[in-house]
């Protein structure tokens, strides 16, 4: 799975692609060695933390959350990251399995 669950907060891995033309979420990607990430296209440019921004506003969005639940903890300028979200758990694992349908 692209997250796991630990001390009431879901870790959730995403690899970014900057720069396209839609925001949108784009499936699962795993990689060489099998660890699996929530596939995201972003409008934003990869500058000055501008992408990372648009990431939680539309991870905030899509999962129905405030943007003060997210936190990059990983990857702040790499295309993979790691971000933890605050909330109810199982709330938030619910709408991660149903945008990836």
């Amino acid at each position: 799975m692209f997250y796991t669950e630990k001390d009431g907060k879901v870790l959730l891995r995403v690899r970014v692609t900057p720069n396209a033309s839609v925001c949108k979420v784009c499936g699962v990607f795993a990689d060489a060695d099998g660890t699996e990430y929530l596939k995201i296209s972003l409008t934003a440019v990869p500058e000055k933390g501008r992408a990372n921004k648009a990431l939680i506003a539309f991870l905030s969005e899509v999962l129905r959350l405030p943007k003060a639940a997210f936190e990059i903890v990983g990857g702040e300028t790499d295309r993979y990251k790691r971000l933890e979200i605050f909330g109810e758990a199982a709330m938030i694992i619910h709408h991660l399995d149903e945008i990836v349908r």
